[in-house]
C-alpha cells in the first residue's frame, strides 16, 4: 500500500501492524536497535579478527583509520571533560554510547529506514537509563556525600530553601534535557528534508522548462543530506560529552 504524507511531521509516525498483545512494543524500533547493535558488533568482530601486526599498517587502511578517529575522539572527550584518576575506566563506556549513538543517527540517514532517535520516547528512555547508571556510580562512589550535590557550599540556611529546589529540579531535568536536545535535533533535520524533497517533487510536476528548476532545488537537497549526515553525528558527539560532564560531577561534587 502506497502511503502519501501530506505533512513533513507524518514520516515520524509509526504505523500498527499486528493486533495482538505484540502491538504493545514498537517493533520497528526495537528491530532497528537490534539492527545497529548487530551491524556494530559484526564490525567489531571484523576488526578483532584482522587486528594484529600483519594487518595494521603504518597507513592505516580505511577502517582501521575510521576506528583510530572513533578513538582519537572520545579519548578526547574523556581527556577533557572527566578531571579524575579514574576516568580511563569510563573510556569503553562513553565510547560504546558514541558509536551506538553514531550509528543509530546515521542509520536514519539511509534511504527507506526509520530514524528512531527522532522518537522522544526513544531518547528520553535511553537517556534515563543512562543517568540512572552514573547516579549508581556516584552513590557508590560518594555515599552520603551524593546529597551535598543539592547543597551548594558557601549558601546560607535562608536562601538554601530557594537553592535546594532549584537544584533538584535541575537534577530530575538533566535526563529530559539529555533526550529532547538529541530528538529535537534529529526531527528538525529530517523535518527540514522532507520540506526539501516535497519542494523538488512539486517543482517537477510543472512539466516543460519550469521542471527543469528542479535541478538546481535538488542539488540543494543533497547539499542538506550531507549536512544532515553531520548533524547526525555532531549530535552523537554532544550527547557523549554531556555523559562525560554528568560523570565528571560524580568526582567533582560542588
Amino acid at each position: 500500500m502506497l502511503y502519501i504524507y501530506y505533512s513533513p511531521l507524518e514520516q515520524f509516525t509509526t504505523i500498527q501492524v499486528l493486533s495482538s498483545f505484540l502491538s504493545i512494543l514498537d517493533i520497528s524500533n526495537i528491530f532497528i536497535t537490534f539492527t545497529v547493535i548487530i551491524s556494530i558488533l559484526i564490525f567489531s568482530i571484523y576488526f578483532n579478527l584482522n587486528s594484529n601486526f600483519k594487518t595494521l599498517y603504518l597507513i592505516p587502511s580505511l577502517i582501521q583509520n575510521f576506528l583510530e578517529k572513533l578513538l582519537i575522539t572520545t579519548f578526547s572527550v574523556v581527556e577533557e571533560n572527566i578531571q579524575a584518576d579514574e576516568k580511563k575506566k569510563f573510556l569503553p563506556l562513553v565510547t560504546t554510547i558514541f558509536i551506538f549513538f553514531l550509528f543509530l543517527n546515521l542509520f536514519g540517514t539511509m534511504p527507506y529506514t526509520f530514524t528512531i532517535t527522532s522518537q522522544i520516547f526513544v531518547t528520553f528512555t535511553i537517556s534515563a537509563f543512562i543517568f540512572i547508571g552514573i547516579q549508581i556510580i556516584n552513590i557508590r562512589h560518594n555515599k552520603f556525600k551524593f546529597f551535598s550535590s543539592f547543597f551548594p557550599s558557601g549558601v546560607s540556611v535562608l536562601l538554601s530553601f530557594l537553592i535546594v529546589p532549584i537544584e533538584f529540579i535541575s537534577f530530575f531535568f538533566k535526563p529530559i534535557s539529555l533526550g529532547i536536545r538529541l530528538f529535537a535535533n534529529m526531527m528538525a533535520g529530517h523535518t527540514l528534508l522532507k520540506i526539501c524533497a516535497s519542494f523538488v517533487w512539486f517543482v517537477m510536476g510543472f512539466g516543460g522548462l519550469v521542471s527543469f528548476s528542479h535541478i538546481l532545488a535538488l542539488f540543494g537537497l543533497i547539499i542538506l543530506l550531507f549536512l544532515e549526515v553531520g548533524v547526525a553525528a555532531i549530535q552523537a558527539f554532544v550527547f557523549t560529552v554531556l555523559i562525560c560532564t554528568y560523570l565528571n560531577d560524580v568526582f567533582n561534587l560542588h
